[in-house]
Formats: structure tokens, C-alpha cells, sequence
């Protein structure tokens, strides 16, 4: 039983559910309407959904991660299959009754994100870039989400166009790092399509725009200076240092260790969004 539970607990990738709380609260914040009430329901919501995707895309990717990932807990036998599915229902039906308890928006929010989440492993995951710009989506969805409990969604929109372009490079950066097994498994995505280079080129292209689309709230004066430096000096030193690293590394491990690093990157800038939000 103490195996299972501690097996859950890495399913659901706690590091990776953070970054999207961390979102929902930024959201919340830029708001600037106080209600913090809700804002942690919606938090509480999106680390549910949030664990409750982690567990059904490692439930449907067993065989894959075998391959590419299998230290993880399903090919590893730390947790059954069955214990997953069950985690992962029972984690997106909590989500959506906390929604529930916020307004009609998030309702609708949290349930089509539950919704997107499961297509996405069932059909979409196998797509050229489809279902990589379908979780850019979603993850972009977080401080609109944020920002619907706190009533007042405007403010968190140039937050969730960042967080798009963002996650979308990321996402392709991972079908780099999981291209071996993806093409042994004959899964469809833009590297085993168009090949580890131009889908390079293609990352190179959404990190570029992504750097863009993060000074444009300074530059358009929603943000106040402290944004750009932090942007400037602790976010894009990190990027540029991926982008090197990417032309030189092969290996899926490198690979995946360059996607880490772009996460943690995106927290420098939510440090730069919490200090320059001009509220």
C-alpha cells in the first residue's frame, strides 16, 4: 500500500501541477479584485486536473515509457494500471465539482479542460503539432482561469498568450526528446514527421516568438520596469542557454533535461509578473 500511495504521488508529477497553480494564482492576482476565496478553489481545481491528466496520460502511455521513461510508476510496477484510472477519474470529477463552487465560467472551464485533456491522450497526442498547441492551450487556459474566479478574466489574457507560445516550444522540445520512442512506436509527432531538424527549427522559431510576446505587456505599458529586467536578464539568459544546448545535445535524457529547465525558467517569470503587474 505505502509503494502505491508514494507511486500516486510521482503519477501525478507534483512539480509539473505547481507551475499551473502558480498560473491560476498569477491570473488571480492580475485581477486585482481580492477574491482569494476563490481564487484558491481554482487552484485546488487545476492541481486536481492537473494530477488527474498526469495519471491518464501515463496510464495510456505504459509501452511508450517503457521506452523513454521507465524509472516512472506504471512501467516500473510502483502502481497497476487499474490504480491509475481510478486516481485519475476520481482527481477530474473533484476538479470540476470545486469549479462548480466558483462560478459558471470556471464550471464550463474546468470541465472542457478535463474533456481536452483526455482527448488529447486518446487522439490528438498523435498529431503534428496539434496536440502539442492543444496543451498550450490548456496551460494558457490557467490564469484565465484565475482570473474568471476572481471575476474579472481581462488582465490574465496577455498571461495566457505567453503561457501559449511558451508551452507550445516546450511541447515541441519533448517530441525531441522522445523521439526514439516515439518512432519505434510509430506515434505521430512533428520530429518523427519532419525529422529531429526541421522540428528544431520549429522550436527555435516558437521560443523566438515567445520572447517576443513576453516584452509586449511592457512595452505596451500594462507592465512596470521590473518586469523587463527580470525578463531580460533572468529569463531570456536561461532560454538562450536551451537554444545553444538543443543545436549540440541529441540524446533523450539531454533533450528532457533542456524541457525541465524551460519550466523552471517560466518560474523567473512569474516572479517577474508578480513584481511588475501594474495593479
Amino acid at each position: 500500500m505505502g509503494q502505491t500511495i508514494k507511486g500516486l504521488y510521482k503519477l501525478s508529477r507534483p512539480m509539473s501541477t505547481l507551475t499551473g497553480v502558480l498560473a491560476v494564482a498569477l491570473g488571480g492576482y492580475v485581477a486585482g479584485t481580492g477574491a482569494w476565496d476563490k481564487i484558491a478553489l481554482a487552484a485546488l481545481a487545476t492541481l486536481f486536473v492537473s494530477a488527474a491528466a498526469n495519471a491518464w496520460n501515463d496510464y495510456r502511455d505504459i509501452d511508450i515509457d517503457r521506452i523513454n521513461q521507465p524509472q516512472r510508476p506504471l512501467p516500473s510496477g510502483m502502481v497497476s494500471p487499474r490504480a491509475a484510472l481510478y486516481f485519475s477519474i476520481v482527481l477530474a470529477v473533484l476538479s470540476i465539482g470545486l469549479a462548480a463552487l466558483i462560478n459558471p465560467l470556471a464550471l464550463i472551464i474546468a470541465a472542457l479542460t478535463n474533456i481536452l485533456l483526455y482527448v488529447y491522450s486518446v487522439w490528438l497526442k498523435s498529431t503534428v503539432l496539434l496536440g502539442n498547441a492543444t496543451i498550450a492551450l490548456i496551460s494558457a487556459m490557467s490564469p484565465v482561469f484565475g482570473g474568471v474566479a476572481a471575476g474579472n478574466p481581462r488582465p490574465s489574457l496577455w498571461l495566457g498568450a505567453i503561457i501559449f507560445t511558451g508551452i507550445f516550444a516546450r511541447e515541441v522540445l519533448k517530441t525531441l526528446a522522445d523521439y526514439e520512442g516515439d518512432k519505434a512506436n510509430h506515434i505521430g509527432t512533428i520530429s518523427t514527421a519532419v525529422g529531429p531538424r526541421a522540428a528544431r527549427t520549429i522550436f527555435f522559431f516558437l521560443l523566438g516568438a515567445t520572447a517576443i510576446v513576453m516584452l509586449a505587456p511592457y512595452l505596451l505599458g500594462h507592465f512596470q520596469p521590473i518586469y523587463a529586467y527580470i525578463v531580460v536578464l533572468g529569463v531570456f539568459p536561461v532560454a538562450l542557454y536551451v537554444l545553444i544546448h538543443v543545436t549540440r545535445d541529441r540524446t533523450g535524457p539531454q533533450l528532457e533535461r533542456l524541457s525541465q529547465l524551460l519550466k523552471y525558467d517560466f518560474l523567473v517569470w512569474f516572479v517577474a509578473v508578480l513584481l511588475g503587474a501594474s495593479i
